[in-house]
């Protein structure tokens, strides 16, 4: 059965209510101080420890989708095959499902919209990742059928499943209500997780010798999409979110290409390229390549985009403040910024239900498709 499946976890906790229960049951008969009797107890404990253990981590995987299959766990993704041709004008987007969108009466593509699985073949990059389109009711209309879109593109952050874009952090179904209140454009969301190389945590950098995942993100992706999808081909229509890992990845993409994004929305990010054992040497000892994937450093040394960037933090709860008080205070025209400082919030999904609405009500009022 699946990581996710819900018979395992409720395998998960019936094995730990089960252990809880036998070691009340047989704590009598193990109350000796015998080697058997003290084995016996620090087995009964060990095992209902565990079991615990894995009941809750199911428990959360399954409420976040951090990790979609055993082998995704295990660091074992195997991904989706795709023959790419490399011939000239190839179709860089396979769509390999389609789906209704999970909103009220989305019974019908033109009534609710529509959810497409993808898998996006970079040019330039070679990078290969699967990915989720959200086409709103109104691209399915007759009366939109010459229409272009904006286009968002939503990031999760380190590890992160782009399902969790869905049924989780809810982008589809917020992207749908806030339009039919009038709050909102309709917009086609494009949603993938941030780790386009996994298991590594890319940072979204291009990595000498290794994955180049600015690129994919930054030039491949609005390519293949525009040759797909009815969505805006200039900066104007393009935009990009995400939380964490994401949110420092969008602030990143619209920084240094705003030739194709105009707006970027980062939540709860942070302001530099981590570097860690998920990371491994991003940057092979190239002193530029460190400075330019640092935003700070590059909002004082590179020239100001012109683009729009949004920031979020909180009074409490968030590590980041004091960064992205600083972000702000160096962002200068052409460039814009706006922010989201919450009173209290954590750097978790609680927190971004409550900044994903407003940033992509912010993100709208910015956008407009050519």
């Amino acid at each position: 059965m699946g990581l996710t499946s819900g018979y395992v976890l409720a395998g998960a906790v019936a094995a730990a209510v089960g252990l809880f229960a036998t070691t009340i049951w047989c704590w009598p008969r193990l109350a000796g101080r015998g080697w058997r009797a003290v084995g016996g107890r620090i087995g009964l404990l060990l095992a209902t420890q565990l079991a615990l253990f894995v009941s809750v981590g199911l428990a959360a995987n399954n409420a976040f989708l951090f990790y979609g299959s055993w082998s995704d766990l295990l660091g074992r993704e195997q991904k989706l095959g795709v023959v790419v041709d490399h011939s000239a004008g190839q179709q860089r987007i396979k769509v390999v499902e389609r789906r209704m969108a999970p909103v009220e009466g989305g019974s019908r593509p033109d009534r609710g919209g529509q959810i497409q699985k993808v898998v996006i073949s970079g040019e330039k990059s070679g990078i290969t990742s699967s990915a989720y389109v959200y086409l709103p009711p109104e691209y399915f209309q007759s009366e939109h059928r010459g229409r272009s879109f904006p286009a968002v593109v939503a990031l999760t952050g380190y590890p992160g499943m782009a399902e969790n874009l869905i049924k989780g952090q809810k982008y589809p179904q917020i992207a749908f209500r806030k339009a039919r209140e009038g709050k909102m454009q309709p917009m086609v969301l494009i949603m993938l997780r941030s780790t386009v190389a996994p298991p590594r945590d890319t940072e979204c950098v291009d990595i000498p010798g290794g994955p180049q995942a600015e690129t994919f993100l930054g030039r491949d992706l609005p390519a293949a999409v525009s040759r797909s999808y009815r969505v805006g081909t200039e900066p104007r229509g393009w935009g990009v979110i995400g939380v964490s890992t994401g949110g420092y990845c969008a602030l990143k993409i619209a920084m240094h290409h705003s030739e194709q994004y105009s707006v970027g929305a980062g939540l709860s990010p942070y302001y530099r390229a981590a570097e860690d054992p998920t990371t491994g040497d991003l940057f092979q000892g190239d002193q530029s390549l460190r400075d330019r994937a640092d935003l700070l450093w590059s909002l004082d040394r590179l020239p100001q985009p012109d683009a729009s960037f949004l920031v979020t933090s909180s009074l409490k709860g968030e590590d980041n403040l004091a960064a992205t008080r600083e972000f702000i205070g160096k962002v200068r025209p052409p460039a814009r910024v706006s922010s989201i400082i919450l009173d209290s919030g954590g750097h978790n999904f609680n927190t971004w239900a409550r900044q994903v609405p407003p940033a992509l009500e912010w993100m709208s009022d910015r956008l407009r498709a050519a």
